[in-house]
């Protein structure tokens, strides 16, 4: 998860700033055509990532019992296949952006910037069985991850409203979805990886 994490933030700072969800598609098209070489990079770092956070997924979910594991896992499964999806939409763009259209390009953007707020679906589908196993002590889980699970969980769930924003600090793909929202789900995931492999190094060896 650490290894996703660095390579995801590499990927984030490559990519820098997408233009807003009141931007023109003029200067939408005007982005992509100067930042094309970096949407390419982040793609690339976030490519590896993903395969670092599919082996992550695939550990926490053997270590938990059934089916708090398979739910946390089909919602890892979702979030790959919906930062795929982003990761399409914006290579797209990039690709030939001399070629766009202004209100092609905006509505394409439009598409990939509500990965923010749909992916709160998945992340709340991951972190519901830490939560609950985390208060019943079970799986190597202790109530301290229980309550940050919470509180990322509450904040997920109030985070749908960028579903609805159109400006902001609540707009889709804004600040609320790519800094709180993410910041508080990824320390949630980190802290899950590193009481797992606590609760797998205190296993007796067969």
């Amino acid at each position: 998860m650490i290894g996703f994490a660095g390579l995801y933030l590499a990927g984030t700072a490559a990519l820098g700033s997408l233009p807003k969800a009141t931007d023109s598609g003029q200067s939408v098209r005007a982005w992509f055509a100067d930042n094309g070489g970096h949407v390419h990079l982040a793609l690339l770092f976030i490519t590896f990532g993903l395969v670092l956070y599919a082996v992550y997924a695939a550990i926490i979910r053997s270590a938990l019992p059934s089916p708090f594991g398979d739910v946390f896992l089909v919602g890892a499964i979702a979030l790959i296949v919906e930062t795929v999806v982003q990761g399409w939409v914006l290579a797209g763009l990039s690709l030939h952006p001399a070629q766009l259209q202004p209100a092609t390009a905006r509505t394409l953007l439009d598409v990939a910037v509500f990965w923010g707020p749909l992916l709160t679906g998945a992340t709340i589908t991951m972190m519901l069985p830490i939560a609950v196993l985390s208060f019943q002590r079970r799986a190597g889980l202790a109530p301290w991850l229980g309550v940050i699970t919470v509180i990322a969980i509450v904040e997920q769930a109030i985070e749908t409203v960028t579903i609805f924003g159109s400006h902001g600090f609540t707009a889709p793909g804004g600040p609320m979805n790519l800094i709180l929202g993410a910041g508080l789900v990824t320390i949630v995931f980190i802290c899950v990886g590193i009481a797992v492999a606590r609760s797998l190094a205190d296993e007796p060896a067969v």
